[in-house]
């Protein structure tokens, strides 16, 4: 459940890089993705031709604020995302480093802080950090978005004890993996570890099938998230046998 909505799919899919409008829906469709991310930019720079092709998905809209650097850039693209989209979910992006992308925390939280006073609903994209993500919800956020590895980058989990140390730090708070994944297994890595939802959209976009991988990360979701239902065996440091001792045959 997300502030209050609760959902059937646990993915998240992005609607940029895709080589058709018609692949887009059809790839949206094949994933079982019940919300949506869209870049308040691509909306301009389309003359509202693109929400009014999102809108044939019937997938709830998350509109981001990607590009932006500082807070009041930030703060300014939420506002207008609201106005455009009729929504008061945003998904908040500050980024810090232009290689990387990462977000920059301080002002990650400062945006935050401001959005969530006016009645936004934020999903912060931030880093794994414990201290950060206490934070962000101190700010007012019921939801973090923590990467998985840079956007775009496809290296999937790249600090797992650092994910299962903010999945057990904060039992209640919905988590979502978001960037980095490219790959099914690594989205189906993220649910067994307890996340309540994967984000992504480079994997699907730019595959030779987009549909093909859309289904197949729906179906890796939905495995992964069942599988972490059902109670994951723990990894040992030595073999155990699986077939019994007793009974085996004694040679002279």
């Amino acid at each position: 459940m997300f502030y209050g909505v609760d959902l059937t799919s646990r993915l998240m899919l992005g609607t940029a890089q895709y080589p058709s409008p018609q692949v887009l829906l059809e790839a949206i469709e094949a994933s079982g993705a019940e919300v949506i991310t869209v870049s308040l930019r691509r909306e301009g720079a389309a003359g509202g031709a693109f929400r009014a092709l999102l809108a044939k998905s019937r997938c709830r809209l998350l509109p981001n604020t990607a590009g932006c650097h500082t807070v009041r850039e930030a703060v300014t693209t939420a506002r207008m995302a609201r106005e455009v989209f009729g929504t008061s979910w945003i998904k908040l992006e500050v980024i810090g480093h232009a290689d990387t992308l990462q977000p920059d925390p301080f002002a990650l939280v400062e945006a935050a802080r401001v959005l969530c006073a006016e009645g936004f609903d934020v999903f912060p994209y931030t880093t794994e950090d414990l201290i950060v993500g206490e934070k962000l919800l101190e700010a007012g956020c019921k939801v973090l978005m923590p990467w998985g590895a840079p956007i775009g980058s496809g290296q999937g989990l790249r600090n797992l004890a650092g994910l299962r140390s903010m999945r057990a730090h904060f039992p209640d708070v919905p988590l979502v993996v978001d960037a980095g994944i490219g790959a099914p297994s690594q989205a189906a890595q993220a649910m067994e570890l307890g996340f309540d939802a994967v984000l992504l959209n480079t994997a699907v976009a730019k595959a030779v099938d987009p549909v093909g991988m859309a289904r197949a990360f729906g179906h890796a979701i939905q495995a992964g998230q069942e599988g972490f239902v059902a109670g994951l065996m723990p990894e040992r440091d030595m073999a155990s046998v699986s077939t019994p001792v007793f009974g085996l045959a004694e040679l002279a």
